[in-house]
């Protein structure tokens, strides 16, 4: 399964990466919104982990297009803990999960591995 990873701290990518990548083959990670967007188009990964709060096009915004324009995409909220009611928001619009930030690995390979049972 391949996926993307975008969120605008290089720190939390990076992280993601190690842990995502013992199970998934991670092709690419981007640093907004706009990125999220132009990734999914050029690899049409099997998943996607998006955080909200990005410069120029934020996450809410970025899922929204996606899905508009893929609606099969499985997307995988990873959020700060003070933005529940954005989170809730993610999930009406279609996101298939959320990870709250600090997340835990076992928390994150398991709500990706959830997308594809």
């Amino acid at each position: 399964m391949r996926g993307i990873i975008v969120d605008d701290a290089t720190i939390t990518r990076m992280r993601l990466r190690e842990i995502l990548d013992k199970a998934f083959d991670i092709v690419a990670e981007g640093s907004n919104g706009m990125e999220a967007l132009a990734l999914f188009s050029e690899f049409k990964p099997d998943f996607l982990t998006l955080d909200i709060s990005m410069p120029q096009v934020n996450g809410l915004d970025a899922l929204r297009n996606i899905l508009e324009e893929y609606p099969a995409a499985k997307v995988v909220i990873v959020s700060a803990a003070g933005q529940k009611q954005i989170v809730f928001e993610a999930l009406r619009l279609g996101a298939k999960d959320f990870i709250i930030k600090p997340f835990d690995p076992e928390r994150v390979l398991k709500a990706v591995k959830r997308l594809f049972v």
